[in-house]
């Protein structure tokens, strides 16, 4: 069930650069399920679903990783200093509850600024260390927290948790592995790390894959909030077909090919143009001497929060979209 697969991919750690432990969830889910895994040198899960023997190979990348924080400096009251991997908002992070890797538990605080604007160096994390020496018997410089695991109902069919971006997309792309039977196509699934700072996972696998086509699977802006009206997108009316962004302009053949797929399928679907950021889609589209590419988009309030909003209804419309879409004539 697409919402019990989206929980367990939600409380997995996994920030950029450490997506290993959200990789074997993924492959634990998937076993028997495909017909090949293999892990690259960048950490990407590449997996395969064979097609018919003439059928394209369409490679669909969904990012593991997510924003966090890295520690930079101890303190010697025991105060850690951290910066962002990824795009972390000073804001957004104030007073947040985070966690590393091994469990240690902290509060994400922002020192007084005296005038000045907050930015990322005023940002410190208290893990209730006595001292320095203590802070080092429970963390380490390099190491990384995230917000907390905190997944939650918003009424029916909406749903609150950090890492939302991009592990909706990863859930999709799980249960699209798993329904999809006998396809046209050849699917390869690629989770991608290393998305958060600069698409990097998806550079490496797109060149290995060298698909015929590639469609990213992620998050995009929400137009649907008090003083919030673009991009032109509102949650609950359906998976996102994108035009372009700031890292690309869809190959029109896969754009118009997902949009029929959606009108065939008979779900609703909106048309997405994002005046900022980008997805995997522009590094597969770049890859090697281009390669025909778009973005299947789930709409999502208050990206890079600890509270990222989808609704269920755009995953189920994405889902019918996805699997009426592999195995559509390329």
């Amino acid at each position: 069930m697409l919402l019990d697969t989206l929980k367990k991919v939600l409380a997995v750690y996994g920030p950029t650069g450490k997506e290993e432990n959200v990789a074997e969830c993924v492959k634990k889910m998937l076993e028997g399920k495909v017909d090949s895994f293999r892990t690259d040198a960048m950490g990407n899960l590449i997996v395969e679903k064979k097609g018919k023997e003439n059928g394209k190979t369409i490679m669909f990348s969904a990012h593991m990783d997510h924003i966090g924080l890295v520690v930079t400096d101890i303190e010697d009251e025991g105060f850690l200093r951290v910066t962002s991997v990824g795009g972390v908002s000073v804001d957004m992070s104030k007073t947040r509850h985070v966690v590393f890797q091994n469990g240690v538990e902290g509060v994400v605080v922002c020192q007084p600024t005296k005038g000045e604007t907050a930015g990322l160096s005023h940002l410190f994390v208290d893990i209730g260390a006595e001292d320095k020496a203590d802070a080092l018997t429970k963390v380490q410089l390099g190491d990384v927290c995230v917000y907390a695991p905190d997944c939650f109902m918003l009424g029916e069919n909406r749903i609150a948790s950090p890492a939302m971006d991009d592990r909706c997309a990863v859930a999709l792309l799980v249960e699209l592995l798993c329904e999809a039977k006998e396809t046209e196509n050849n699917i390869v699934g690629v989770f991608s790390t290393q998305e958060e700072v600069g698409l990097r996972g998806a550079t490496v696998a797109a060149y290995s894959v060298n698909p015929d086509l590639g469609v990213a699977l992620d998050v995009t802006g929400w137009g649907d909030t008090p003083e919030v009206k673009l991009p032109a997108v509102k949650l609950g009316k359906g998976a996102a077909v994108k035009f372009m962004d700031r890292s690309m302009v869809a190959t029109p053949a896969v754009r118009d090919t997902l949009i029929a797929a959606a009108e065939k399928a008979g779900v609703s679907y909106q048309r997405e143009v994002l005046p900022y950021g980008g997805t995997d889609g522009a590094a597969i589209q770049h890859s090697r001497g281009g390669v025909p590419a778009g973005t299947l988009s789930i709409p999502c309030r208050y990206v890079h929060s600890a509270c990222e909003v989808i609704d269920m209804r755009d995953m189920e419309s994405a889902l019918a979209i996805l699997k009426t879409f592999v195995n559509m004539a390329f």
